[in-house]
C-alpha cells in the first residue's frame, strides 16, 4: 500500500506497459484512472482492475487534444479531489526508413508522444501546483539513443527526454519531480508490431533480442511497473530529471 489515497492518471493504459503500471498502483493503494483512445480495451482493463476490487475508472482521451485532456483531468479532480500522479505512457509507432517515411508517419508519432505529454502534463501541473505535490513519470525507451527504421520515434523518445529535464527544473519547487522510464525490449503489442513489421516471428525476434541481453531474458511490462512505483513513492522525493534506463543492460 505504498501509494495509498494517491490519485493516478496512466495514459495508454489498455493493455501492455500502461495497464502495467495502471495495475502495480492501484494494487499498492492508488485510485488509478486509466485512459486511452480506443475506449472498448481500457474499458476492459477497467473491468478487469475493478473485479479485482481495486479502485479505477476507465475513460476514453485522445490525448493530442488539448480539450479532451483537459475535460479528463477535470474529471478525475472532480471525482477524486485531487491529482498526485501522471504517467505519460501513450505512445504509438508508425516505423519505416527516412526515405520511406511519410509526413503523416512522422506527424502522428510526435503528435502522441510529445503533444500528448505536453497537453497532459500542462492540465495536471496546475493541480499539482496548488496542492504542494505531484509525480510526472514519462516514458521514453532507449530507442531514443538512436534505432534503425524509427527516425520519428526516436526523435519523439529522445525530446521526452529532454521535456522531462526542464519539467523538473520548472516543477521541482512546488513539490513536483518529473523522471522518466527508457525501456529497453519489453513484450508488449508494441513489439510484436515491430517484429511484424521487418518480417520475423516474434518468438524468433524476442530470441535474437536477449542475446544481446546481459540478465539472459526479455522484458516484462511488470518490470517496468516497478520501475514507476519507485519514482512514485516517498523514497524518490529527492530522484528529479532523471532518465533510468530499464534494459537488462547497461547498454541501451
Amino acid at each position: 500500500m505504498r501509494l495509498a489515497n494517491r490519485v493516478v492518471l496512466v495514459t495508454g493504459a489498455s493493455r501492455g506497459i500502461g495497464k502495467a503500471i495502471a495495475a502495480r498502483f492501484a494494487r499498492e493503494g492508488a485510485k488509478v484512472c486509466l485512459v486511452d483512445i480506443n475506449e472498448e480495451l481500457v474499458q476492459a482493463a477497467g473491468q478487469e482492475l475493478e473485479n479485482e476490487g481495486l479502485t479505477v475508472m476507465a475513460l476514453r482521451c485522445d490525448v493530442t487534444d488539448r480539450s479532451q485532456v483537459e475535460k479528463t483531468v477535470d474529471s478525475i479532480v472532480s471525482m477524486w479531489g485531487r491529482l498526485d500522479i501522471l504517467v505519460n505512457n501513450a505512445g504509438i509507432i508508425r516505423d519505416n526508413l527516412l526515405f520511406k517515411m511519410t509526413d503523416e508517419d512522422w506527424e502522428q508519432v510526435m503528435d502522441v508522444h510529445l503533444k500528448g505529454a505536453f497537453y497532459c502534463s500542462r492540465a495536471a501541473q496546475k493541480y499539482m501546483v496548488e496542492q504542494k505535490y505531484g509525480r510526472i513519470i514519462n516514458l521514453s525507451s532507449t530507442s531514443a539513443l538512436g534505432n534503425r527504421g524509427q527516425a520519428n520515434y526516436a526523435a519523439a523518445k529522445a525530446g521526452l527526454q529532454g521535456f522531462t529535464k526542464t519539467l523538473a527544473i520548472e516543477l521541482g519547487k512546488f513539490g513536483i519531480t518529473t523522471n522518466a522510464i527508457a525501456p529497453g525490449f519489453i513484450e508488449t503489442e508494441m513489439t510484436k508490431a515491430t517484429a511484424a513489421r521487418v518480417g520475423v516471428d516474434f518468438e524468433q525476434f524476442r530470441q535474437m533480442a536477449i542475446q544481446s541481453i546481459p540478465v539472459g531474458r526479455s522484458g516484462k511490462p511488470e518490470d517496468i511497473a516497478y520501475a514507476a512505483l519507485f519514482f512514485a513513492s516517498e523514497e524518490a522525493s529527492f530522484v528529479n530529471g532523471q532518465v533510468l534506463y530499464v534494459a537488462g543492460s547497461p547498454k541501451a
